[in-house]
């Protein structure tokens, strides 16, 4: 019998800039920049993962920021917004914050909890959501904001999508995440679906558009969501599972600090299922993530071409310029 899936383990976005987006990430959200390494099809690229102090499955925010990318466009059939906790009594530090970082941003109410919503450098949704649980991240003792404010891992991702149908099938039929019930939202009905842990990053809400344009892939677009398994033979078991129901999933990927297996659902969402195991520090210790480039082994041989092909970049927690072009 397999475990249900308990919720987020990381959400992975596309990017232009990556000075703007650590820069942003790291000093207006105060997050941490826990790896800097290569896309693995792709290794003239960065690919930049943000987190607590250690990179816990629920707070990982990852992007690959091709320079100069054109804008994407949101729509149906994908991942439109990652959004963050906060406790209840933080929400007038980041609106304060917010306004002194003069990033403009709405405020509305959704079930029951309060939200801020602004878009970030390239255009992607990022919401702050009051709640009161009391599972929170490690906390990274270099962020600038401080622990008492600082964002406690995600809440939510938001999926928007023709109809509700094949995403409550995928998601509690196959997955055995939890639906919690339904309300009216602004682009139409808002459902919410809940992993099974006591962790962080919880909820996938699914928006119904029908009819409604779909998206256009771009800086600024969600081009996967990750979920969380606790480790490869359970994730094996979602494999076979989801193949058998007719998801054109793939083989395991060895992604270094985790594996992973991909699949579409019928709404155009792209998922992927990530193993906990085994984490970011499996090749550099905890107070020097974020610090170097890091490769995996099969591009060590190539470490000084890929070098001058990446563009510098600075992590303002070091000081420290990585990339030579």
């Amino acid at each position: 019998m397999r475990n249900p899936i308990q919720g987020i383990h990381h959400i992975t976005v596309l990017a232009s800039n990556p000075q703007n987006n650590i820069d942003f990430y790291t000093t207006v959200l105060g997050q941490r920049l826990v790896k800097v390494t290569v896309n693995f099809d792709d290794p003239g690229t960065y690919h930049l993962y943000y987190g607590d102090r250690v990179g816990t499955p629920g707070t990982i925010l990852t992007f690959f920021p091709w320079y100069g990318a054109k804008r994407g466009q949101r729509g149906n059939g994908e991942a439109v917004a990652t959004a963050y906790s906060i406790r209840p009594d933080s929400l007038e530090y980041w609106r304060n914050h917010l306004q002194d970082s003069l990033i403009s941003h709405t405020e509305s109410t959704r079930f029951g909890e309060t939200v801020l919503t602004f878009e970030d450098p390239d255009g992607m949704l990022v919401e702050i959501i009051t709640n009161a649980s009391e599972a929170a991240p490690v906390a990274w003792e270099n962020s600038p904001i401080a622990e008492q404010h600082a964002l406690r891992g995600f809440h939510s991702v938001t999926l928007w999508a023709d109809s509700n149908q094949s995403s409550k099938t995928l998601l509690e039929t196959h997955l055995g995440m939890l639906y919690l019930g339904s309300e009216t939202d602004p682009e139409g009905t808002r459902h919410r679906y809940q992993g099974v842990s006591e962790g962080v990053g919880l909820y996938v809400d699914v928006v119904e558009r029908p009819g409604q344009a779909r998206g256009h892939s771009g800086a600024g677009t969600i081009h996967h969501v990750a979920l969380r398994t606790v480790d490869d033979t359970e994730q094996q078991e979602y494999m076979h599972h989801l193949f058998s129901k007719g998801y054109g999933v793939t083989q395991v990927q060895d992604r270094q600090y985790f594996h992973s297996i991909y699949f579409r659902d019928v709404s155009g969402v792209l998922f992927e299922i990530a193993t906990d195991a085994p984490g970011f520090d499996v090749d550099e210790e905890v107070s020097e993530l974020g610090k170097h480039l890091k490769l995996p082994s099969w591009y060590e041989p190539r470490r000084e071409a890929i070098e001058n092909r990446v563009r510098q970049i600075t992590n303002p927690e070091y000081g420290i310029t990585i990339g030579n072009r």
